[in-house]
């Protein structure tokens, strides 16, 4: 694996153990949200499904109460964790916030999208696709925070390397200083 910014030289990564521990991790809770969210419920009515982006987001925030905001933390916060374990087990330390955070939102979209399919096939589940919006903007949240700031920590300072003007002006300058040297006189 290269660096994407410099081809020739090798991209730093994550130590083999601390990216197994990420896969088992990432496997782990993946495993774990899946048995909690694809549980049958015994209920005797559920609601239709709803296909309408916003819909329950809006009747939440139309509640007012307590129990609308707990809706939306039970959205957003399920798969947050996926913000910093899809990083972790792919195991790249040198790579730019955006396509990182691409890569993990895209991911996590297809995690979730697979999850509420899978949860509008079991009973007692409802298909709802605010569920999917939230679950990636839960992700992406919890990426924005942590990530950056432990790659940051992980990688050190970054390395300045010298641009083609300070190495013609180092080159320039030494040269200069050669010549004053050879031109003046020796006692």
């Amino acid at each position: 694996m290269t660096d994407q910014a410099n081809p020739s030289h090798p991209a730093p990564e994550v130590s083999p153990r601390l990216r197994l521990l990420g896969i088992l991790l990432l496997a782990g809770y993946l495993g774990l949200t899946g048995w909690l969210i694809l549980r049958p419920l015994a209920v005797g009515w559920t609601s239709p499904a709803n296909l309408t982006p916003f819909a329950s987001v809006q009747l939440a925030f139309s509640t007012g109460d307590q129990n609308g905001l707990l809706q939306l933390a039970g959205g957003l916060l399920p798969l947050a964790p996926l913000g910093v374990l899809l990083p972790l087990a792919a195991g790249r330390l040198r790579v730019g916030w955006l396509p990182s955070l691409l890569r993990t939102a895209g991911s996590s979209a297809l995690i979730a999208t697979g999850l509420e399919i899978l949860k509008g096939w079991t009973p007692g589940h409802v298909l709802n696709v605010d569920n999917i919006v939230l679950g990636v903007l839960g992700v992406a949240a919890c990426h924005l925070a942590v990530v950056p700031f432990a790659r940051a920590r992980l990688t050190g300072p970054p390395e300045v390397r010298p641009t083609p003007d300070r190495t013609a002006h180092r080159l320039r300058s030494s040269l200069n200083s050669f010549a004053q040297q050879g031109s003046s006189p020796h006692r």
